[in-house]
């Protein structure tokens, strides 16, 4: 695109200097419109837009033959500056919408996979102050455009740390990792992507779901850690209740987040 405006602007540059040159040199002292050069400017202008008031117009041939010269270029110039905004708007609003653009938020929820269950999080976490008024990020290659358009998409594997640094992880207060079934072991699938993410946020709270709670490797989880069982997120569906976090943030304006729970891994 860059190319494009510089070869656009460089055409417009020609065309002013040369047909401008060309109605002065001919025009003046024959046309008694032509008073001083910013009238040739003001003729240039109105004739390139194809606007065409009439007011200043050449009455010799190669005054005309100017006009033509800069009416091709202006067509031609000004008709591609608008498709190449269009473009560029359009493109900026497929980024959001296809999950290519770069996350610039801070304190942010970041929600890694989207599954059932982290549907079920969307849905209320608008119920929670504390994760109400930050900008929530959604990583994740199961879907190929953005589910909801108020929150930022990320399309990409979580484990991937080009995606983790899209969504500026790094940055980021709460995460949210939830297990992706596709795998024949979920939960090692999604350790390997807490461990990636700790090695970018060690500051962050993080929420991760494990089909076996009682793994053995969940000792080696470092930091602020909260495991959530699937099966307890699964019964609570099937009961038709809202994904439940009372535990850790409350749901009133004017009361901090409540303590964690005991499932909670000590910071290391």
């Amino acid at each position: 695109m860059k190319n494009q405006i510089k070869f656009l602007a460089f055409l417009l540059v020609i065309s002013f200097i040369t047909t401008t040159w060309v109605f002065w040199y001919f025009e003046q002292g024959e046309n008694p419109l032509i008073i001083g050069f910013f009238d040739v400017v003001w003729w240039w202008v109105v004739t390139s837009t194809t606007v065409g008031y009439g007011d200043i117009f050449p009455i010799t041939v190669a005054g005309r033959l100017a006009g033509i010269v800069a009416i091709i270029i202006g067509i031609y110039t000004y008709t591609n500056v608008i498709t190449l905004t269009a473009d560029f708007v359009k493109e900026r609003m497929d980024r959001h919408k296809l999950g290519t653009e770069q996350v610039t938020a801070k304190n942010h929820v970041v929600i890694c996979e989207y599954t059932a269950f982290a549907d079920e999080l969307l849905q209320v976490i608008k119920d929670y102050p504390e994760l109400a008024k930050r900008d929530v990020v959604v990583v994740s290659d199961l879907v190929g455009i953005n589910p909801y358009p108020q929150f930022y998409f990320v399309r990409g594997v979580p484990i991937s740390p080009v995606a983790l640094a899209q969504a500026n992880i790094q940055e980021a207060d709460y995460i949210f990792v939830f297990s992706n079934a596709r795998f024949q072991e979920p939960d090692l699938k999604t350790l390997h992507t807490v461990s990636r993410i700790r090695k970018l946020n060690s500051r962050a709270l993080l929420f991760v779901e494990m089909h076996k709670a009682q793994s053995e490797f969940i000792k080696y989880l470092s930091g602020s850690t909260v495991v959530l069982k699937s099966q307890d997120l699964l019964a609570s569906v099937l009961r038709h209740e809202p994904f439940d976090l009372t535990q850790f943030f409350s749901t009133s304006d004017n009361a901090s987040s409540l303590p964690p729970s005991e499932e909670m891994l000590p910071a290391s």
